[in-house]
Formats: C-alpha cells, structure tokens, sequence
C-alpha cells in the first residue's frame, strides 16, 4: 500500500502531513512562509530527525520565496536570511539533522551570493530538493546494511517513530524492518507506545498496517516482559544525535530500552545516517536535551490525566552510552566498536 508522504514542496509551499492527527485523521498543513515551518517543526506537525532537517532546508527556500516577492532590496539579503536561519534553529535543540540542513543551506547561499535574489531562490530550492532526494536514498542503504543483521523469523523491538513519517520516505528503523520483511524473514514488530507523545502507538504501528507488515503494540512497561518471554531477538531504533564516541540521543525511554537488551543478551542497534552524527561533541554528555511542555505528561488528547498542581519533568530525549550499542546501521555500513575510530572513518568516506 502506497504510502502518505511525510512532505511535498512546491516553490513557496511546503505541505506536511499533521502527525499530530495521526492515526485517526489524515490531515495537511500547507506552510507558506519560514515562520509557519518553524511552527511546524516546534509543535511537531513533522518530527523525526531527518524530516526535520529536510523541513528545515525547504523553510529556508520558502523565506527566499518571501523576499522575492515583497520586493525587498538585495542590500537586506545576507541579514534576512541570517534571521531565517536563527528562527529555523531555534525550534528543536536535540536533532542534530536540523543544524545540518541549515549549515548545508547557508553554504550554498554563500557559495552564490553573487546570484540575483530570484536566481538564489532557485538554487535553494534546489538545494533543499536534493537534501529530501538523499535522505530517501540514503535510508534504503540502512535498510539494506540492516537487514543482514535480521534473523528469520525475529521478533524486532523499536521505540518511538523511525519510519516514513520520521524522514523523508521509508524511515531508518523501519527502513531495517521494511527490507527484512521483503526478504521474506517473517518477523514481529514489537512497538513500544513511546509516552508521553505516543509515536510507536500513533505512527509507527500505523505505519507497519499499512505495509502489511506484522506489529503488535505494547506498553513501555512491557518491555522487559516480552525479553523475558524470548519474543525479541533484536532492538533497532532510531536516533536525534550521536556523538563522536557512539553515545546516541534518541526518544526518551531509548536508555532504558538498552539496559534491558543488555540485561537478557539481546544486541541493539542504532539506526541512523552519518548526518545524525555530531562529530564535534566527544561525548553525550555534550548533546542539549529538549525539555517539553509539561501538559504533554498531565494530558493526554486534550483531556487532564493528573493533578493539576503536580510537578512534571518531560525531557523529550535521553542518551544512551556507547557501552550498550550493538552497532549503528549508516548507509555506508554497520559501524562497531570501538566508535570513535569507525565513526571518524565512516565520516571520512
């Protein structure tokens, strides 16, 4: 079955499918200015890393759009487009995707500086294009390396959403399920619901309906249980930001999900493109974590679930060390430990 795309761009427009709807409703968001992409990435229309950056690199084309049709003087250029970048940057510290789309654009920007407002526009546009064409290309090279490492007839753990609705197209977790499935491996999905924001429950068993792949969904405190009980053979999740040693931000509960893999000898892998890597944090102790709202926690669907007056932590990331990771699944291959030789050798490639 065909899937929803995550976004579609056309100059000026960028529609996104409203993830917060899913899986009940299937509705648009159409973004017309940087501004409301901004919105759309802070309030998580789209989220996942890389579609993040991907919305990134189309919001900064849009603002040229902008520009371009007030009429504004090319002397007002370099610094409206500083401030599209700073709104752009502003909207989720964790996904390390994000500020890579963004340093990709503003170099091509420099690069052609000496280009009319209109010619730059198109360069960007362009630009932003080939960054959501790679990122679908790149994601079916994970799901390729991944899926030599899927047993027949595993049972596969994930966390949170890292499919289709996470990137561009097909996913990076997924991506490892989707290619283990057309090999004919039959294997179980475990989704784990992902509290407080629901993406396993919401998307990612959404996600694997509609490929006719078999999910079963389960609690976050289930996971221990279905260990326990053999069912899983392999956790693979995705990822916002891994450091230069292979400590790796993913959705929060990601960490716990680790100890327990490792507690009953199962291996976990990080699924994730090289621009996932932040080779200038040594560790995650470096990575910034994103700390939401607390109404996330006390409501669930518009509806109060707590007390009104008790205090809330809602950070929307922990890290996971190095020490618990199998391997990460990049599309120039597997990367083992230890991770700072093979990730400054996968980065150099």
């Amino acid at each position: 079955m065909a899937r929803v795309m995550t976004m579609e761009f056309q100059p000026g427009e960028l529609r996104l499918i409203d993830q917060r709807k899913l899986p009940i409703s299937s509705e648009i968001v159409v973004c017309r200015s940087y501004t409301e992409v901004a919105a759309a990435i802070k309030e998580m229309v789209v989220r996942g890393a890389p579609a993040i950056g991907a919305a990134a690199a189309y919001g900064v084309a849009i603002g040229l759009a902008e520009f371009v049709a007030a009429g504004r003087p090319a002397a007002e250029l370099d610094a409206y487009v500083d401030k599209v970048i700073e709104v752009l940057a502003a909207t989720r510290p964790t996904a390390v995707n994000l500020f890579w789309a963004l340093d990709r654009m503003r170099r091509v920007y420099e690069a052609n500086r000496d280009l009319s407002p209109s010619e730059l526009q198109q360069r960007l546009e362009q630009e932003a294009q080939a960054i959501a064409d790679e990122d679908v290309a790149t994601n079916r090279k994970i799901g390729e390396y991944g899926a030599e490492l899927v047993p027949r007839g595993a049972g596969i753990l994930t966390h949170c959403n890292a499919g289709a609705l996470a990137t561009v197209d097909y996913g990076t977790a997924l991506a490892v399920i989707r290619v283990a499935h057309e090999q004919g491996k039959e294997i179980m999905v475990y989704a784990d619901e992902t509290r407080p924001f629901l993406q396993g429950a919401r998307l990612t068993a959404w996600e694997l309906q509609q490929d006719q792949i078999p999910v079963t969904l389960i609690t976050d405190n289930m996971a221990a249980y279905v260990m326990q009980q053999g069912r899983v053979q392999l956790v693979v999740v995705g990822a916002d930001r891994i450091a230069a040693n292979g400590d790796t931000a993913n959705k929060i509960g990601t960490y716990g999900l680790a100890i327990l893999a490792k507690e009953h000898g199962i291996p976990f892998y990080i699924a994730a493109p090289r621009s996932t890597i932040d080779a200038s944090l040594k560790s995650g102790a470096e990575i910034p974590i994103e700390e939401r709202h607390h109404s996330e926690v006390t409501h669930l669907f518009g509806h109060q679930i707590a007390p009104a007056d008790v205090a809330v932590l809602n950070p929307a990331f922990d890290v996971t060390p190095h020490r618990y990771i199998t391997g990460i699944i990049t599309e120039v291959g597997v990367l083992r430990p230890p991770y700072t030789d093979s990730i400054a050798a996968a980065l150099r490639k």
